[in-house]
């Protein structure tokens, strides 16, 4: 089968990688333009790019993937399918067409629950049990269009946003290879989502990450590990920005203290931190400026921590 590839994170390597190794032809890969990055802001190509540029794939990279240009660079390549896994620009009716089989999406959830653009930190930061990946066909509304293929799997108590991103994409690829070869042999069955049950998962931004301790522990935990690594929780002691990972529920501990206090700053155990109900403790702190470090360490190299709060 000949494919067309649109994505700009590593989330779609693995599903380039099972396409390819499935045996179909990757004629071309559509990803966004090169964005500067780092200290020096050099242009730096997305991983999609990187993976076809190292394969010798054509690569499209328009501002926006329309316009009578941009459909006349798709249509010379002769898709037979458009694949799309994290590209991160709506695609018009006219390119969802194109392809003689159309256009299916890798999407991290398990739809139709939290269709949107953060599948994966709404996943955790809601508290469900589990997340997955479907295999949908794309049609205007978001993430709407039946599905060919669903795989479910557990979300632990210690579960990261930036873990569960790495799991999904690694289970999107089986799947994705899995739906193609059914949707080539004509056996695969389009199920339609129970629209009345659909959720949405908006965006996060820096602002949306900034804790909030007046929220109970429990709930706390899970927007920081929904927020870790992107776009990292974060709160202020003073006119310092520290951003908090790795955090730990602990409720045996009863704390009569403000949200945010810092019941405990031990240069071993790290930060206890008082929230609306509960205690929590934060393992991981990165300062301003500043590497990811473990808490306790922080701790160690800075005084007056205990009895401070953030906010």
């Amino acid at each position: 089968m000949r494919v067309l590839f649109w994505g700009t994170p590593d989330f779609g390597l693995p599903s380039l990688d099972a396409m390819r190794g499935a045996g179909h032809a990757i004629v071309g890969v559509v990803t966004n333009p090169d964005r500067p990055a780092g200290r020096g802001r050099k242009l730096r190509p997305s991983p999609v790019k990187r993976w076809a540029v190292a394969r010798d794939v054509p690569v499209l990279q328009p501002d926006r993937p329309r316009g009578a240009e941009f459909v006349r660079a798709v249509r010379s390549l002769s898709p037979d399918i458009s694949v799309v896994a994290a590209y991160g620009q709506l695609l018009s009716q006219e390119i969802l067409d194109l392809p003689e089989l159309g256009s299916i999406n890798v999407h991290a959830s398990l739809l139709p629950e939290l269709r949107g653009a953060a599948p994966i930190n709404w996943a955790i930061i809601r508290g469900h049990a589990r997340s997955g990946v479907t295999i949908m066909r794309m049609v205007l509304e978001l993430d709407a269009g039946p599905m060919l293929a669903q795989r479910a799997t557990p979300i632990g108590p210690l579960t990261t946003a930036g873990a569960l991103y790495r799991e999904l994409a690694e289970l999107g690829g089986p799947l994705l290879a899995g739906a193609l070869r059914d949707l080539g042999e004509g056996g695969v069955v389009e199920r339609e989502q129970d629209h009345g049950r659909a959720t949405y998962a908006p965006k996060l931004d820096r602002d949306a990450a900034r804790i909030d301790w007046s929220r109970e522990a429990g709930e706390t935990d899970r927007w920081i590990r929904g927020c870790d690594p992107w776009p990292a929780a974060w709160t202020e002691l003073g006119d310092e920005t520290v951003q908090c990972f790795a955090p730990e529920v602990v409720p045996e501990v009863g704390v009569d203290a403000s949200p945010g206090a810092i019941v405990e700053a031990d240069p071993t155990r790290g930060l206890l931190v008082a929230t609306g109900a509960g205690a929590l403790r934060i393992g991981e702190v990165k300062p301003a400026g500043r590497r990811r470090m473990s808490a306790a360490a922080w701790v160690r190299g800075r005084a007056g921590l205990q009895g401070a709060r953030f906010s």
